[in-house]
């Protein structure tokens, strides 16, 4: 897809492919995984993937945290609205990708490694629970030097809104402060998903470094309970105090004050503002029936794309966490992070 234009979102993240299989109790035992959990491959996990691919009935579908998040926010803004980019192998995995994008209106600027394979994510399901095993290869393999490049840094001086996943932070951390530098010195949004419970927890060192330039903190109540262990905080269990603790930490650009989103599946959705942090706002979630629900996998994704394209499209806080939970609650009722064809109107 062409982007030789002006995006409004720019979004930053590891391009990945999912490889989803249900009925995944045994690999779970096998694996050593957990039921409703997302790692990073292990060298005794890599067997997983050759395993999917000959003994399992595997659907393939687009992913990584943050393509996601751009595939929903263009599925619900005007057509050229989103770019995104990561890195990916020059191969069939890497095709794949490209057509989803295009399919949903996302444009992409990748940086393409040559002999390197596209990462994937084998998706283990069971029931209402995915268990996320990834394996970055080339995703990982992403350069700052790509952001300086001339069809990209045009793409980050026009873009308004900055968006990046934190799993992208095991790896491209001067990358995301690159793209959250430029956003707050120009007075632009950014945003962060924590993305994982092992991100606050093991990289917490990472986060703080950025947390000083974002604009949104975007997370569930998994990922803020590690948050929360991680800073010492006594009550893991109180997410208000939490989302508090995080919009009250310092931050650069003092014109706009930060607010953290803490989503609960289908419980009730947490924001709390720093310009008034003493008063969160609790939004409830129309509940769907359990047979309504084929797949969680990417539902936190499908929040952020829709909080983003909300916010991209000058709704207020408020709609925006209206419209993740109805892009979380159309994304649930398919396989794997997608979005209804044709297209639902959401804003």
């Amino acid at each position: 897809m062409s982007v030789q234009q002006t995006y409004s979102l720019f979004c930053l993240g590891n391009p990945l492919l999912d490889m989803q299989v249900t009925n995944g109790e045994d690999l779970l035992k096998k694996y050593d995984l957990k039921p409703n959990d997302a790692i990073l491959a292990g060298e005794s996990h890599f067997p997983i993937y050759n395993e999917l691919v000959t003994e399992r009935q595997v659907v393939y579908v687009a992913g990584g945290a943050a393509q996601n998040a751009a595939r929903g926010a263009a599925y619900v803004l005007p057509p050229n609205s989103v770019v995104y980019t990561g890195c990916v192998g020059n191969d069939i995995l890497a095709k794949k990708l490209r057509e989803a994008n295009e399919r949903e209106g996302l444009a992409e600027a990748y940086l393409v490694k040559e002999g390197e394979q596209t990462g994937a994510c084998a998706v283990v399901i069971t029931g209402h629970h995915r268990s996320l095993v990834t394996n970055l290869r080339a995703a990982e393999k992403f350069e700052k030097a790509h952001l300086a490049t001339p069809e990209v840094a045009r793409l980050i001086d026009g873009a308004k809104f900055f968006y990046v996943e934190g799993y992208f932070l095991t790896h491209g951390l001067e990358s995301a402060i690159e793209v959250a530098k430029k956003a707050s010195d120009s007075g632009k949004v950014f945003a962060i998903n924590l993305s994982a419970p092992f991100i606050p927890q093991f990289f917490k060192v990472q986060l703080e470094q950025l947390f000083p330039y974002c604009d949104f903190v975007i997370g569930n109540e998994s990922e803020a309970a590690a948050w929360a262990s991680a800073a010492g905080l006594i009550d893991k269990n109180d997410i208000p105090t939490i989302a508090r603790s995080i919009a009250m930490l310092p931050k650069l650009n003092p014109s706009r004050q930060r607010t953290v989103i803490i989503t609960q599946g289908p419980d009730s959705t947490v924001v709390v503002s720093a310009a008034d942090p003493d008063k969160p706002k609790i939004f409830s979630v129309d509940r769907l029936d359990d047979r309504q629900i084929v797949d969680t996998n990417g539902a936190g994704d499908a929040f952020a794309g829709g909080l983003l394209g909300a916010l991209v499209a000058g709704k207020s806080v408020d709609e925006a966490v209206l419209a993740g939970h109805k892009m979380g609650a159309m994304c649930v009722q398919l396989v794997g992070p997608q979005y209804p064809w044709p297209k639902v109107a959401v804003l």
